[in-house]
């Protein structure tokens, strides 16, 4: 049977390689062929001795099974790594994602990653899969197979953050995953500075009909059946340079003499690929196109294109070349005309913007004698790299303890990201900046044996740790005390030995560790260096001196809570770590718990007339009391749960004071008619001071957004801490942010949704209590209430005060896109211009306001999953606000410095 054209050999080489042993080669290449066998190895013939060898070392968690290719498809002359597949079943419904981990790496190096499939009908069935793709954590291309026959390779140049760097293949519910091969290649530092830890280039994959492959990376050698594609040696980092493919028009011209390549960072020695140009046979023109990549399917992409250009024949005095460089009809660098150099290599690149179809066009100028030339090309698509890994050490830490016990589970990439594929048994934080950090490690009943790992005592951040019903044997380590942020260790049922470390027990004792150690038959829990005997029915024997000093400081430690708790509950209701007492003469303008009648509240707004505001609970009259105090009524338009329970909500709402929250000075309890009355907020709301709705307005300062930023902070804090139980807003936003005539900000319509209980519960049939677009996607989806769901509403306030821009930002006259996705494609391109109210003028400090933006968006990070106390806050501390939001703690340093300067540093 002919060979197929998509299977030409890939080589094209005059000398042999270096031919190194083991899995890094001296050249620090990684060549592995996936699908051989464990062990095996062998020197490749296409590259006349790379090293390739087996990924029995590379994949994590012995992960998938190999195959050889079938025929027809493992014909005479393919390249060895082409004739074996490694691939993933996930018929027992395990995990989705298969890695492999590419080690050592350098820390901020630069690398050629390559990854290479043929299908070639491995397992008999001949169904064709589609599946993802990633260059560590981020998604880099779909590999959507659609002939047996067909060889697909994607390349990728990325900057490593750690010293070690992972590929992995993600199951769509489209097939199964298989790789052939996988290469990893080191670069120079000066390569390709366009790739960054933030952002990866892929290689282009844009068929032409002249090609043999996809992939964009072009030499100009002919005739293209003898120059098919040019790698290692001929390049010394391996990259593919394929044929362009023969046309017509086009002729070339070629050098036997070396080209100087000092003046471009692509290549640091001689390379024969640069010796031939394309020229038109009877033309003044070369050009050619590109369309969007379908394998990485995003509609924004930017490009990155690089010509080269070198002259390779010596011209006469009077010969001219000339030209210009036209991309999308637009001269490359204004009107400068491009002549290129004899026997001297230069790079010309630019970023071509936007995923429609791209032109590029090498035009003559008038005063030429001679056409343009091109002697190699590369495009490459720009790939940001916005998911956040898990930091380095405990990314590590969890690959050491998985290698230690032998886990499989879905152990495989990184621990933490992305959130989908988060190991099981792993809590983690996330952060809009900076990597994540594993906070729970459940190991519980995971059949673990051998000894406690001294890899855990570097997960620094870690706060639970359950290794309880396994087999674990030996002492218990002194690590596991000097592990910084652990409060919860459980090692009961294993079968370990000796005393628990006197640290431990101390950290129990004081209430800053709950310890669990029971049932280990040999272990002893005095403290001491050497056990103490058991009795005769095996229980330990505790010496009276240690058990009489616990009991005691037990006992004065609940007789504190108790007494602590007494005083807290006298004054919880007026006083929290940042509120006060209310003032005399505040009390006399709230005139205490009152209740109106429906013939006062008609007095006091003159019949309703003045209606100023109206929300989902009714309109809001402007009123006044007795000694002339302007008040806000708002009236419910529906019934609400009987007399007792009305009363008793709104009683409890009237005695809710602080300085950011908008006091209730009582209520309407008239038959049907039912009421509240607020003080009155002269600035009106911060809605309609962002959005510039109110007539001669003068537009927010940026010191002015702080100070409404940290008052609501306030406000929230103290519903969230001091209220008991605590009061969960529900329905945080612009509109219910009040401002006095001097901008002090405070929160109102909180409680609501209590005080009209049945107006509420019609409410919920339909959707959860809140605004669209404010609304916590984790309370929308499970209708589990927390704080977590105010602070994620607070998120987007914040970023409101930041941008100006509603909830949902307008992008076209008829799409949107919501506040928090539009910040960050923003952020990624690291300018916080872009984002910031055009209303302030350009008065603000970017160093404050990219702070506060990081704030915002960690506000609205979701939860994590499965939290060691099953709650659905981000770390799992009930009602814990601060530990909910690491948001918040830096709002309260934010708060320190609002006084003594204009803006936040």
């Amino acid at each position: 049977m002919k060979m197929p054209a998509a299977l030409l050999v890939l080589c094209l080489a005059v000398s042999p390689g270096l031919v190194a042993h083991g899995q890094v080669d001296t050249l620090g290449f990684i060549s592995i062929d996936c699908g051989i066998a464990e062990g095996a190895a062998y020197a490749d013939q296409s590259t006349r001795g790379l090293r390739y060898v087996s990924d029995a070392g590379f994949a994590d968690a012995a992960a998938g099974l190999n195959a050889a290719i079938n025929p027809p498809y493992n014909v005479k002359g393919i390249a060895d790594r082409y004739l074996t597949a490694r691939y993933f079943p996930n018929d027992d419904g395990g995990a989705r994602r298969s890695c492999y981990t590419l080690r050592p790496v350098t820390p901020g190096g630069r690398y050629l990653v390559r990854a290479t499939f043929y299908y070639g009908n491995y397992d008999s069935l001949n169904r064709l899969p589609v599946f993802d793709l990633h260059l560590g954590v981020n998604h880099w291309v779909t590999v959507n197979v659609t002939a047996p026959s067909a060889i697909y390779i994607f390349e990728a140049v990325v900057v490593s953050p750690a010293d070690f760097f992972q590929v992995c293949l993600v199951n769509r519910g489209l097939g199964t995953p298989f790789i052939s091969g996988l290469d990893l290649r080191p670069l120079q530092d000066d390569m390709y500075p366009e790739a960054t830890v933030n952002q990866s280039l892929a290689l282009l994959n844009f068929r032409r009909p002249t090609a043999t492959y996809s992939f964009n990376r072009y030499h100009f050698w002919r005739p293209a059946s003898t120059y098919p594609v040019f790698r290692y040696p001929f390049d010394p980092y391996d990259r593919l340079w394929q044929a362009y493919g023969d046309i017509d028009a086009w002729t070339n011209i070629t050098s036997s003499t070396p080209i100087d390549v000092s003046n471009i960072s692509s290549f640091h020695t001689s390379s024969k690929i640069l010796w031939s140009a394309a020229t038109p046979v009877n033309g003044t023109l070369i050009d050619f196109a590109w369309s969007s990549d379908s394998s990485i399917n995003n509609d924004n992409t930017s490009y990155l294109l690089l010509l080269y250009f070198v002259e390779v024949q010596r011209l006469p005095s009077n010969a001219v070349r000339r030209f210009d460089i036209l991309v999308d009809n637009s001269t490359w660098n204004g009107s400068q005309r491009y002549s290129p150099k004899y026997l001297s290599a230069e790079l010309v690149k630019r970023m071509v913007l936007g995923s429609r179809q791209h032109t590029v066009s090498l035009v003559a100028t008038p005063d030429a004698t001679l056409p343009p030339i091109l002697n190699a090309f590369e495009i490459y698509s720009v790939l940001p790299m916005t998911e956040l890994a898990t930091n380095d050490a405990d990314a590590k830490a969890m690959m050491a303890i998985r290698t230690k016990y032998a886990l499989k589970k879905n152990w495989m990439g990184d621990p933490c990201a992305p959130k989908a594929f988060a190991w099981d048994g792993l809590n983690c934080s996330y952060f809009s900046s900076g990597p994540a950090w594993i906070t729970a490690l459940h190991l519980s009943s995971s059949g673990l044996n051998g000894g406690i790992d001294a890899s855990l005592g570097d997960l620094k951040s870690l706060q639970y740790l359950d290794l309880s019903n396994n087999s674990l044997s030996g002492p218990v380590p002194d690590f596991l005390a000097q592990m910084p942020s652990l409060t919860f260790l459980d090692l009961s049922s294993n079968k370990l030995s000796g005393p628990v470390p006197a640290v431990l027990l101390q950290k129990h004792q004081n209430g800053s560790l709950v310890l669990r150690i029971g049932n280990n038959a040999n272990m002893c829990d005095n403290g001491a260096s050497t056990c103490e005997p058991k009795d005769k029915n095996g229980k330990r024997i505790l010496a009276i001196e240690i058990v009489v000093p616990i009991a005691v400081a037990t006992l004065l430690f609940v007789a504190a809570l108790l007494i602590l708790y007494r005083l807290k509950h006298k004054q919880v209701t007026w006083t929290a770590n940042n509120s006060r007492l209310p003032s005399p003469q505040e009390r006399s303008t709230a005139f205490g718990n009152r209740q109106f009648t429906y013939k006062e509240l008609k007095l006091m707004t003159a019949n309703f007339k003045e209606e100023i505001g109206r929300g989902g609970f009714g309109a809001v009259f402007l009123g006044y009391l007795e000694n002339g105090s302007p008040v806000a009524i708002k009236m419910c338009s529906k019934t609400s749960q009987g007399d007792k329970e009305f009363s008793a909500e709104a009683q409890h709402l009237t005695r809710v004071h602080h300085r950011n929250l908008v006091s209730l000075i009582g209520y309407c309890k008239d038959k049907k008619h039912l009421a509240l009355v607020y003080e009155y907020m002269q600035g009106g709301n911060l809605e309609n001071r962002l959005r510039g709705q109110v007539s001669a307005i003068t537009p927010l300062t940026w010191h002015q957004r702080l100070k409404i930023a940290l008052h609501s902070a306030h406000g929230l804090e103290y519903l969230h801490k001091a209220c008991q139980p605590p009061l969960i807003h529900r329905d945080v936003k612009t509109t219910n942010i009040l401002l006095s005539a001097d901008l002090e900000a405070k929160i109102s319509d909180f409680g609501l949704t209590k005080v009209f209980a049945n107006d509420f519960d019609t409410h919920i049939t339909t959707q959860p209590a809140g605004t669209l677009g404010y609304l916590d996607p984790e309370y929308y989806n499970t209708s589990r209430l927390s704080e977590k769901s105010d602070v994620y509403s607070f998120g987007v306030v914040l970023l409101e005060l930041i941008t100006g821009q509603p909830p949902a930002v307008p992008i076209t006259s008829t799409d949107s896109i919501h506040i928090a996705l539009w910040v960050r494609q923003k952020l990624s391109m690291g300018n916080i211009e872009s984002i910031v109210d055009p209303r302030m003028g350009g008065e603000y400090d970017v160093n404050s306001v990219w702070k506060v933006a990081e704030l915002a968006l960690q506000c609205k990070e979701r939860p994590s999953r499965g939290t060691a106390n099953n709650d659905s806050g981000w770390d799992g501390a009930q009602g814990d606000l601060r530990a909910g939001c690491p948001a918040w703690n830096g709002i309260w340093q934010l708060r320190a410095k609002q006084h003594s300067q204009s803006q936040c540093n």
